[in-house]
């Protein structure tokens, strides 16, 4: 697995981790500052791996 991918799969598995154990984030029904900063986090890594896709797919 490339480092693209190994960011993002970490991203998304901090960022469902937190969301699962945070009281703050259960208690008030959204979200706090650290899960929007994960979930930021993750839409970066996100990001990154679909511009690395993008320059691996053959152009015609």
């Amino acid at each position: 697995m490339s480092s693209v991918e190994d960011a993002l799969e970490n991203a998304r598995l901090t960022y469902e981790q937190h969301m699962r154990t945070c009281r703050q984030c259960h208690a008030d029904a959204a979200p706090c500052a650290v899960s929007k900063h994960l979930l930021r986090l993750y839409n970066i890594a996100r990001r990154d791996r679909m511009r690395a896709l993008g320059r691996q797919a053959p152009t015609a």
